[in-house]
């Protein structure tokens, strides 16, 4: 099992280019099965998600390529309709495969999705979004089959309880080729998923409001291959703006995504950094001695503070001045990594959805291990900013959200080695 060897306590200073986002790139490859020909993503990232994405598309009939940064999917023979269950399990974002296989076969098989542990994901939602749409879902031993009897769903109004990512993404995915219009209402506005719906107008599709609550889809019966660019990957941002936050210096963002990032860096600027930020640069100068935040931080659905910046932030404010208090509306296993920051030194109390973080003066090396992929990344942010050696274990998590994480450390100067 690989390991990161952190040690901290020196200032970060320099340029980072940042990676094409995650969280857009999965769903878009998704869509891809939906395009009867050639799709080229710009921009993409080397994850090991996007390779279990891949890995997906493979064992559906797709083909699929990648060679510096940008993937290339041909979907012109697919034929497959089953994701074996090993292939749900390799990540928690596999479930948007429902939706396009639907939209173009007309009939799926998959299993609950695995991926990070971060409390119950129910997809509930998706499946009565899909019900509504002339989709027939049964539940054996975990193995959930879909089927459309007349082969293509028809459009729908859905109002959905909550505004799920996932079920919007999944709606969008079966209704760019569904019969008639479909509305959303209450749809999740992230930034990822104006990327998805971009990308499917490039490949002919007809959608209005994403960005909004209200998305409008009108279907089509063929879609057509395009080239898109996959956009900035936001956390990433948070997540490398955090590190020099914490253990002091400046950084120049290249390439970011600075108006999706914006529910971030009001919260970050209350620290005390001086940020400055033009179309898709941001400059940020940090002390390394933070103010803590006067107001609680609750994470919140886009236009909110994103939940995915929660655990860097909470690393970064160890050691501020003052108590920042946390309140985690999304999910409900997304403190696992506040054990580790104690181990280091932090000071952190959690009380059901809230947390309560005091800082300390310093903290220290030791050994722990990542939890998931966003508390793996608040481990090293923490040991940028600690005194000695920190060594993380089940970095495979880190692996998967972030294109090689210990070489962006140390073009900023910090001191990561895998081993």
């Amino acid at each position: 099992m690989q390991k990161l060897l952190v040690t901290g306590g020196s200032r970060l200073s320099g340029e980072l280019s940042l990676q094409g986002s995650k969280n857009s790139t999965l769903p878009i490859m998704a869509a891809a099965l939906l395009a009867e020909g050639e799709c080229v993503l710009r921009n993409c990232p080397r994850l090991t998600d996007v390779y279990s994405a891949s890995r997906i598309l493979g064992c559906l009939g797709c083909r699929c390529s990648f060679a510096d940064s940008c993937a290339v999917i041909d979907s012109g023979a697919v034929s497959g309709t089953e994701i074996p269950e090993h292939l749900m399990r390799e990540m928690r974002s596999s479930i948007m495969f429902m939706g396009a296989i639907l939209g173009r076969m007309g009939e799926c098989t998959i299993s609950i999705p695995g991926g990070c542990e971060l409390g119950p994901r129910p997809i509930d939602m998706h499946l009565a979004a899909m019900k509504r749409m002339g989709v027939e879902v049964r539940d054996s031993g975990g193995r959930i089959t879909c089927r459309i009897p007349s082969g293509r769903a028809k459009g729908a109004r859905i109002s959905l309880p909550f505004p799920s990512v996932g079920a919007t993404e999944n709606i969008i995915l079966c209704a760019v080729t569904a019969e008639g219009e479909t509305v959303i209402n209450n749809a999740a506005r992230e930034p990822e998923i104006c990327d998805l719906c971009c990308f499917l107008r490039e490949c002919g599709a007809e959608i209005n409001g994403d960005g909004e609550s209200r998305i409008t889809i009108n279907g089509k019966a063929h879609l057509h291959g395009c080239i898109h660019t996959i956009m900035a990957d936001r956390i990433a941002g948070a997540t490398y703006l955090s590190m020099i936050a914490a253990a002091g210096g400046e950084i120049i963002l290249k390439n970011a995504c600075t108006a999706e990032m914006e529910p971030f860096l009001s919260v970050l600027e209350q620290t005390g950094c001086s940020i400055y930020s033009g179309d898709d640069r941001i400059y940020m100068r940090s002390t390394g001695r933070l103010k803590a935040v006067r107001d609680r931080i609750r994470t919140m659905p886009h236009p909110g503070f994103p939940t995915d910046a929660q655990a860097v932030l909470m690393a970064a404010l160890a050691t501020a001045d003052g108590t920042s208090v946390f309140e985690e509306n999304i999910f409900d296993c997304r403190y696992r990594h506040t054990d580790a920051l104690v181990k280091m030194g932090a000071d952190i109390q959690v009380m059901g959805k809230v947390a309560v973080v005091k800082g300390v003066p310093e903290l220290h090396g030791a050994e722990v291990n990542a939890t998931d992929l966003r508390g793996g990344a608040a481990m090293i942010t923490a040991a940028l900013a600690a005194k000695g050696t920190t060594e993380i274990g089940c970095i495979s998590h880190i692996d998967r959200g972030y294109e090689k994480i210990e070489e962006a450390v140390r073009l900023l100067g910090g001191s990561v080695r895998r081993v």
